[in-house]
Parts: structure tokens; sequence; C-alpha cells
């Protein structure tokens, strides 16, 4: 069955993303007292009694302004109602109703969805006379809220729940691969989710900037669901002038943290930035798996050492991440975009890999007889035994002697070792040393 879809709308300013962020229990949407923050449709988890569903937050709408990024807020919301089980209508419950509030109204109307409206701001126990105003909307008893003070907010959960179809789903969803998009701004990242998803998800405009948010959409592939996240390109410091571009820079590494997997999208027509070696470093610092993806390759005149050269600048550039494959895409024409799923999926199992503690072993005893540990000053480092302690990333503790013996290149050697029999493409290796007394 579907996942319980409930979609927010309203005019801007109205306190929409404050709704979302309470409903779904922390700060996913950029609040900010300025209309036009919130531009594509972010999706979060949200749970009441139980009871676990889906929350689109949306642009504020503006039905009259014909401006380009309004018109694109205006198709995202209109998708986001399209996708809903209810609609979560909000008002500002301290302004009163307004023309633009009647042509929210006549739209939502004409989804023929259901609608509950919810006034917000109201956070006085006697209730201001513009309330009364709402009721001309023609969706029934509006419901008196404050998001800002979480006044009234178990109230209308109770009421969303009511009003989800017989055939959801609201059960827990605990299996989901979440994937992050990083990398610098007009990389492509949004293009490239849409093209995807088959569908227009995320706005895609050539005016930098126009992702601020982190923003989920669901995918199933070869029998896995996943969240795919587009996040807002990481500027170079000097670029970052208004507050809401420095919420989106802690946007993009929340999501960062909160993934298993990282696609960074390189625009092939730059190639490797400073911006791109740097969240690869955040990425690959917090244990993400990673994959490079060379975006607008079908741009780039080439000729029969192309794809070595361009592969060989990644590997010097970023050769800390030297696990993550690359592949060459243009999201554009849809170039390779089976091949960057297939290694989402081959990826994401590299990352969840557990090798048994004897099949460790043998290679860790293979790989001492080929080339000891190193010593100093005639103390050797010994290796006792080593056993996998977890995935995501796997992580392997070796018991020693004496740690502080290990160099290393030893460590990177073991690493090696490892990885010629089993891989783990994608996906870095942690290592922890810990002592033991001898046998």
């Amino acid at each position: 069955m579907n996942r319980a879809i409930v979609c927010i709308v309203g005019r801007p300013n109205v306190g929409k993303s404050t709704l979302f962020n309470k409903i779904v229990g922390k700060r996913i949407a950029i609040t900010e007292d300025k209309p036009g923050v919130t531009r594509d449709r972010i999706y979060a988890e949200g749970e009441w009694l139980n009871r676990h569903f889906t929350v689109i937050d949306t642009g504020g709408l503006e039905p009259d302004n014909e401006d380009m990024i309004m018109s694109n807020i205006k198709r995202q919301a209109q998708i986001a109602i399209d996708t809903a089980d209810v609609i979560l209508f909000v008002v500002d419950g301290l302004e009163g109703l307004n023309t633009t509030d009647k042509e929210v109204g006549e739209i939502l109307r004409k989804s023929g969805k259901e609608v509950i409206l919810a006034c917000n701001k109201i956070d006085t126990p006697k209730n201001p006379d513009e309330i009364y105003e709402f009721y001309e909307l023609g969706f029934g008893e509006p419901m008196v809220i404050s998001a800002e003070q979480g006044l009234g907010i178990g109230d209308l959960l109770d009421e969303i729940i009511e009003h989800f179809p017989e055939d959801v789903n609201t059960e827990e969803e605990d299996d989901l691969i979440r994937v992050a998009f990083i990398g610098k701004p007009n990389a492509g990242k949004s293009s490239l989710i849409n093209k995807i998803l088959g569908e227009e998800r995320l706005i895609v405009t050539n005016i930098p900037g126009t992702t601020r948010d982190s923003i989920d959409s669901y995918f199933e592939y070869d029998d896995n669901q996943y969240v795919f996240v587009d996040t807002a390109g990481l500027r170079r410091k000097r670029s970052i002038y208004e507050k809401i571009e420095r919420y989106s820079v802690i946007r993009t590494l929340t999501a960062v943290d909160r993934s298993n997997i990282c696609v960074l999208v390189i625009d092939a027509t730059e190639g490797v930035t400073e911006q791109d070696s740097k969240i690869a470093g955040y990425a690959h610092d917090n244990g993400k798996a990673m994959i490079v993806a060379v975006n607008k390759w079908d741009l780039i005149q080439k000729h029969d050492k192309t794809y070595r050269e361009f592969e060989r600048e990644i590997r010097e550039k970023l050769g800390f991440i030297n696990y993550a494959p690359i592949v060459f895409i243009s999201a554009l024409t849809g170039q390779r975009l089976n091949k960057l799923l297939e290694l989402i999926s081959i990826v994401n199992n590299n990352y969840n890999l557990r090798i048994s503690t004897g099949v460790l072993n043998d290679i860790v005893n293979k790989a001492v007889l080929m080339n000891q540990p190193p010593s100093d000053k005639g103390k050797r480092c010994r290796i006792y035994y080593g056993t996998q302690i977890s995935v995501q990333p796997p992580k392997f503790v070796i018991f020693v002697n004496n740690k502080e013996l290990m160099h290393f290149s030893y460590e990177r050697y073991l690493e090696n070792q490892i990885r010629n029999h089993f891989g783990f493409v994608g996906s870095p290796i942690h290592f922890e040393f810990r002592e033991k007394s001898g046998k």
C-alpha cells in the first residue's frame, strides 16, 4: 500500500514550515520571516498515535505572481496537492482572510481532496474576531493553532489521521536507504534526481542557489526502497551572504549526516573543485559510502584518452576516497543513469557487508606472512587476531601487543588485503587497534 501523505499549503509567510518542523519533530525546513524561503517540496516522516505518514512542505502560493521562481513553486505545490491524501491549508489567524487565501482555497476546492483548515499564530486563550472570516472559504470550522508555541498541534494531528483513507499504509518503515546527492551549486543534482524519478520533483533553473533546503524523494529500485536527498550546493565562504544561505550549508551537512550513501556530483565542464573536495572530505570523515558521478559528460569533447585523464584527475584530487567508484553520466540525456542506480545498489551491499571472524583472520594471517608488521628499536608489532564489530561503515578491531608500533602504512596494507578479497566498493573501512597480552 502507498504511504499516507499530508501536504501543507498556503500563501507565503503563514508559518507552514514552522508547522512542518513541529509535526515531524525536527528542524528540516528552513524557517525565516521572509516570503519565498521554501521553494521545493520538502518531504519528511511524521508520526502520531503510532500512525506513520509522509509530510510535504510546499512553497508559499501566490496564484497571480508570474515570476519564474514563483511559477515553479506553484507547479511543485500542485504536484504535492495531486499526490496528497490530506491537505493542511494554513492561514494567518492574526491577519485574517485576504484575497490570496481565497485564491489558494479555490485551487484546493478543485483538487477534490480532504482539506483541513488551520488558523496559525493564535497563542492567546481568546480567539480573535478574524478567525470567523475563514468560514467563508468553505472548509468547515478552522482549527486554531500556534505552530511556534506548539498549541493545538495534538488536536490538529488527531484530525489529520482521522481523514486518512482506509487503504493507505501507516506502518513504520525502517528499511529505507538514504542517498544524499552532494556537490557544488549548479552541478546538476536536482536535474539528475528528476531524471531518475521521471518527474519534476525538484525545481530546476539556471539560477545558482535554487535549492536551499535538503529535499527528500522516495524511490524504489532492485527491491530496495531509497530516499534520495537533494542538497544545496556548498559555495565558497565569501559567497555566503544571506543567513538563509548559511542555513543551507548546515542543512547540506545534516543531509550527509543522516545519509547512508553520498553521490558526489561533479560538473564535467569544470572538473574537481575546492568545494567538491570539502564536501567529499566531510562525507568521508563521517564514514559515508560514496560514489563519484561526473555529470554533463555529453558536453565534453572527447578523444581516446579523455575518460582516463578525467579519472586520473579525480583520483589525484580526491585520493582520500579512492574506494569510491566513478561513473560518467548526463542528467540531460539519461546517459549511464542505469549504471549509477546499479552502483548505488552495489555500494549499499558493500556498506553493509560482514566478514566472518574466521575468514578475516585467514586474510590477516596471510597478509602477515607476506609482509611482517612494523618494528621499532627492536620491538616488533604482533597481530593476534581481528574481528568485525559493525557495518555502515565496516569496522574491524585488530588485537595487537602494542598499538603504538602499528604504522598507518601497515594499516593501509591490511585494508588493501581485505579489499583484494571482498572489494568493499564504495565503502570506507575503519580500523581500531587494541592491545592484548600475548598468547
